[in-house]
């Protein structure tokens, strides 16, 4: 009987796979610029400018008072520790009772933590704030005599006390030339170009290098008010701004 033999069928040819399209990256959008940004592009202000501007402020406000209301460095102190993330406002509300029957560190420890707090519940972190005055009270008596010290780093180790507070009572209680950076003095160094930096200390040393020592004592009443009213956060002023011809600011709108 004969063999059958089968023909293998035929293979199919191979159907080369298509290549996967390659992705191509959306490029990001550019970050927004921050005012904790500096600004390596911008042309460095000059001394002439820097006197300049600080002749304007003299001139308008020849005598910049804080406001934050006190009746001696002690009352100073606690005003200033008080007035961490809340309004000078609202701190003097609170503090115009509290002051005529504790003005001195040891009232403050008479009038106790429980009693203090309700003088100032008004004011954010209040607890907090009433356990740090109660503490800096303590250690005023028993480490400086009773009497607001004098230096930064002994103001510094008060309970509640930061650099920015040091730096305030050294300039308002005693006259030093020191530069205390809040949130408007950042902004304001940032924002015209005069001291940018990322942080408030970069800012400090930038403004103490550039500032002359005939505006120092004053300098850095006239930058907060300067943030507080016309260098606004959102909608800054600059049609009324008295340095607008100087500032350095892209984004003014004179």
């Amino acid at each position: 009987m004969a063999k059958i033999t089968r023909k293998p069928a035929p293979r199919k040819a191979s159907v080369p796979k298509k290549k996967a399209k390659a992705t191509v990256a959306k490029p990001r959008a550019p970050a927004r610029k921050s005012l904790k940004a500096t600004r390596p592009n911008s042309k460095p202000w000059t001394p002439a400018e820097i006197h300049e501007v600080f002749s304007r402020f003299r001139k308008a406000n020849p005598e910049p008072k804080g406001e934050l209301e006190h009746v001696n460095p002690f009352t100073l102190l606690v005003a200033v520790v008080l007035s961490a993330q809340a309004t000078d406002a609202g701190v003097n509300k609170a503090t115009r009772a509290l002051f005529e029957i504790a003005d001195t560190p040891q009232k403050m420890l008479d009038l106790g933590e429980e009693r203090l707090r309700e003088y100032i519940k008004t004011i954010g972190l209040y607890r907090t704030k009433a356990k740090n005055v109660i503490a800096l009270s303590a250690k005023v008596l028993s480490d400086f005599g009773g009497e607001v010290p004098r230096t930064r780093a002994e103001i510094e180790s008060l309970p509640g006390a930061g650099r920015k507070t040091a730096n305030v009572v050294l300039n308002m209680a005693f006259g030093e030339h020191t530069m205390a950076v809040d949130t408007h003095v950042f902004r304001v160094g940032n924002r015209t170009g005069m001291a940018p930096g990322k942080t408030p200390l970069e800012v400090e040393l930038g403004l103490e290098k550039v500032i002359p020592a005939e505006f120092m004592l004053h300098a850095h009443h006239w930058l907060i008010l300067h943030g507080r009213y016309t260098c606004l956060a959102r909608k800054p002023r600059c049609e009324v701004c008295l340095i607008n011809d100087l500032c350095r600011w892209p984004e003014k709108t004179v």
